[in-house]
């Protein structure tokens, strides 16, 4: 009889492969292969086993048809580690209690390539997730409505920031994303755009923890005014978590009378950045008594009026001086200047350029120099205000600008949501997928900063280092084993760092 391949258990529990002929009715042992202690192991063996015996046959076989070893054949292929470390951390931000899987691959695709809800099948797959049909994610956005996704996920985020104690402070700001689209409807419409666009937009409010994480976002008409977006939003967040106090930090394009009204008669408190127009008027008593010697990183307490009538209320304000901040806005300044003078002489065309004044009689139109705008950029040079109804006992100087400073985090969550997200162009048309998709952008947004604080890294470096690392399904000899790949060193730096969420 011909030689053939066995598996026998061992004493120890381990499976022994070998090859073996019988003769006369009794077994012989030609070749002892090696012992697996696992599947993997074992179908090692067995295709060594295999490759072994074909091979002796091949010599010994008159038969012309020669038999072929068992050759490896790749199954399935899963970039695990990534797919892992996404849904892991989607997971420990409470959003898995949404139950709904379809919203969830929705989320983590647009973390791993950013594309359209179609094309979202193709990345799914390429990671080796199975993809929903395309109808399946379709229906999924108007889920996202109907069972309000936001709320929850806001809910979510609200928990998670607060979890390690009280949250001081909440910063607000304001971006546009535009539509590849010309006409304009009540909701979509041609604005005062970020992006310098004139393509229909609309424009998005966003409330972020002082490290950015995200707890709010709202949707607005794109023609509204930064002015009149944040009151609203700042009351939803507040309903929606019963909060009673709050510090609200936002940028100058939301300083108005109004504004800093409703927010302190609806018991916040505030942190706005000043116009820098203001800033000679608003230092000219202090100068007047000490003098205009400022030393790097002072900060000086000056007081303005801000509204009118019975809407008249004073304000703090609080600026800082920085040398650092001097040098670069007075070499923005004297190349303006310089522009403004060959305006005026005649060698550069009469356009909208700072520091020129425009006049018009019988003859034409005649630019001129104006020193004094010039004069008042000049004292402003250094100086940022800050405008707050926090008493000095409870927030000094020094701490309202620190806590100020913490405003780049919005930006840094909008650059992301614009850039590693793509949350722009928006190809929908309808108000209400328009908003799911926000939805799911807020979402990516949650799991990326949740990662980067984790990591240190950003969420496009993290997929980018991640994603090529497969697991891959291998059949050999009729057996099915999955390799594992090997990590490097970023890689390992990285899940270094989350361990809970990949299990690595």
């Amino acid at each position: 009889m011909s030689p053939f391949v066995r598996k026998v258990k061992t004493a120890s529990g381990a499976t022994a492969v070998q090859i073996v002929e019988k003769r006369n009715g009794q077994r012989r042992i030609l070749e002892h292969v090696g012992s697996a202690h696992n599947e993997a192991e074992l179908a090692v063996l067995m295709s060594a086993a295999q490759q072994r015996l074909h091979g002796e046959q091949d010599m010994l076989d008159l038969d012309p048809v020669r038999r072929t070893p068992a050759e490896p054949v790749v199954e399935h292929s899963r970039s695990g580690l990534l797919w892992d470390a996404l849904s892991g951390a989607y997971q420990a931000l409470g959003f898995d209690a949404l139950a709904d899987e379809v919203f969830a691959s929705l989320v983590i695709a647009r973390l791993i390539e950013p594309t359209s809800k179609a094309d979202t099948i193709r990345v799914l797959t390429e990671v080796g997730v199975r993809a929903p049909h395309e109808n399946t994610l379709y229906n999924c956005l108007a889920r996202c409505l109907e069972r309000d996704y936001r709320s929850q996920i806001a809910t979510a985020c609200w928990a998670h920031a607060s979890r390690s104690g009280p949250v001081a402070l909440v910063m607000y700001d304001l971006t546009t994303l535009h539509f590849e689209v010309s006409d304009e409807d009540r909701l979509r419409k041609v604005g005062m755009s970020k992006e310098h666009r004139v393509d229909p937009q609309v424009t998005v409010g966003l409330l972020v923890t002082a490290t950015g994480l995200p707890l709010e976002v709202a949707l607005f008409e794109g023609n509204k005014a930064e002015t009149k977006t944040l009151v609203p939003v700042i009351e939803q967040f507040k309903t929606r978590h019963g909060i009673t106090d709050l510090v609200v930090v936002a940028d100058a394009g939301m300083l108005s009378a109004a504004n800093l009204n409703a927010l302190e008669d609806a018991g916040c408190t505030f942190i706005v950045g000043s116009k820098q127009s203001r800033v000679p008027y608003d230092l000219d008593d202090h100068f007047t008594r000490h003098g205009n010697s400022t030393p790097d990183d002072t900060t000086i307490e000056t007081t303005r009026d801000m509204g009118a009538g019975k809407d008249k209320r004073t304000r703090r304000v609080v600026y800082h001086f920085s040398w650092k901040r001097h040098r670069r806005e007075m070499r923005a300044i004297n190349a303006q200047v310089a522009k403004a003078e060959k305006v005026a002489a005649g060698d550069r065309p009469i356009a909208r350029d700072r520091f020129v004044t425009v006049t018009a009689d019988a003859t034409g139109k005649k630019a001129e120099v104006n020193w004094d705008v010039i004069e008042r950029a000049r004292f402003s040079a250094g100086y940022k205000g800050f405008v707050t109804n926090l008493t000095q006992q409870v927030l000094d100087g020094p701490a309202v600008v620190a806590a100020y400073r913490d405003l780049w985090h919005v930006e840094e969550s909008f650059r992301m949501a614009k850039s590693d997200l793509q949350a722009r162009p928006v190809f929908h048309r309808k108000r209400d997928t328009i908003e799911a998709h926000l939805t799911i952008v807020f979402a990516a947004l949650a799991v990326a900063r949740y990662l980067q604080d984790r990591t240190g890294v950003t969420i496009k470096k993290l997929v980018q280092t991640l994603r090529p690392l497969q697991d891959v399904t291998i059949t050999i000899a009729g057996h099915q084993i999955t390799a594992k790949p090997r990590p490097t060193p970023a890689a390992t730096a990285i899940l270094e760092r989350i361990p809970d969420l990949t299990g690595h």
